[in-house]
């Protein structure tokens, strides 16, 4: 059986959660440390047999084992699933309210850039957009993870020492295919963004559109710039 890259480290990563030795694991999966090894290194292919067996010694889902989905449980994610962000750090009035005031900024501006990409009815916008987006929130996570040297290296696929270069080079490739498609022009094989869906973006209609989003837009595209031009 060929299993894909994932699973060597999904099976390291769910060893060293529970604090296991390697020698232990592989004494209660019934193999040799050998084997484990090459195993978690990705040197060996195993068999189903195996894969259904770790998912019963960690009691996780094989799903989650091949990297088909983020849950362990093998839950795939819906949008009724997701939960609404809480307000939690506000009933602490001791806390440093500036990552709150962030926060609020970015949701409520998140709240209208994603109603303007829906406008915009176009699939490469869409997700090249994201790609954005989800690649600065993996790089954010991944610098205050790696901040605690307690903090499993395997986790993440990618290096550390790699991640930020990748990371900043696919935040490039992807705004300039955004840049591509919403000068008009095809990109990657995705449509361009036809003028007439190009959304009209007023200060004023934002403002009645979204009363109470507009001004958190406002106030992180200046500090934004704020932070370019100090920069």
């Amino acid at each position: 059986m060929i299993v894909n890259a994932t699973f060597p480290r999904i099976i390291t990563l769910l060893r060293k959660e529970r604090g296991f030795s390697q020698k232990k694991a592989a004494t209660d999966l019934g193999i040799s440390q050998a084997l484990l090894s090459h195993y978690e290194k990705g040197i060996r292919e195993c068999g189903l047999d195996f894969v259904v067996k770790v998912a019963d010694y960690y009691d996780v889902s094989c799903d989650y084992l091949l990297g088909r989905t983020a849950d362990k449980s093998g839950t795939t994610i819906s949008l009724d699933s997701i939960p609404d962000s809480p307000d939690s750090l506000l009933e602490q009035p001791e806390a440093d309210l500036s990552p709150v005031l962030s926060k609020k900024l970015i949701i409520n501006s998140l709240h209208i850039l994603f109603d303007i990409l829906q406008q915009c009815d176009n699939r490469g916008v869409s997700t090249e957009a994201s790609a954005i987006l989800t690649l600065s929130v993996y790089s954010v996570f991944r610098h205050i993870y790696a901040a605690n040297s307690k903090n499993l290296k395997v986790m993440f696929s990618l290096r550390d020492d790699m991640f930020r270069p990748e990371v900043v080079a696919q935040i490039i490739k992807s705004s300039s295919r955004l840049t591509t498609l919403c000068a008009g022009r095809p990109c990657k094989g995705y449509e361009p963004l036809p003028a007439e869906k190009a959304p009209l973006i007023l200060h004023d209609a934002l403002a009645r559109e979204y009363p109470l989003f507009a001004s958190s837009l406002f106030n992180l595209l200046k500090n934004a710039e704020a932070l370019l031009e100090e920069n």
